[in-house]
Order: structure tokens, then C-alpha cells, then sequence
């Protein structure tokens, strides 16, 4: 079973093994989110939506379905 972006907690840290085919896919790819890339989650909102993360040298928000469609590796 993959694990996504989605599935992560506050302060978890992890690498960016795919982004999965999707109405977003281009959209989180030019914001960065792409194959290799490490990432730290740095808040999650009560009610998981959204999920703020640390991405190379800023930060991002990203809505749950986007989050689901990131296959992360954890680290």
C-alpha cells in the first residue's frame, strides 16, 4: 500500500517518491512538489484540511485531495 502526503502528521518528514495522475498533477508539480523532493509537515488543521508543509526553502498549504495524490516515502 502507498503512502501519501495526507497520511502524515505534524512534524513528520518525508521524500517525494510519486505524484499520481490527476486534475492537479501539473498544477503541484510547478509548485514543487516533485519526484525526489523532501518535505516536513508543519501543521495539519483540526479537521485535516489543509496541511501545511515545509518544502526546500517556503511553505505551502495544500487541500487533502491534492495531499492524497502525493506518494511520499517517510523519513
Amino acid at each position: 500500500m502507498k503512502t501519501v502526503l495526507s497520511d502524515l502528521r505534524k512534524g513528520d518528514k518525508a521524500v517525494i517518491t510519486e505524484i499520481t495522475e490527476g486534475t492537479s498533477t501539473l498544477r503541484l508539480m510547478e509548485l514543487g512538489l516533485i519526484p525526489g523532493a523532501e518535505l516536513r509537515v508543519v501543521a495539519v488543521s483540526p479537521f485535516g484540511d489543509p496541511i501545511a508543509i515545509s518544502l526546500d526553502d517556503y511553505s505551502l498549504s495544500l487541500r487533502l485531495h491534492d495531499a492524497k495524490q502525493v506518494v511520499i516515502e517517510r523519513k
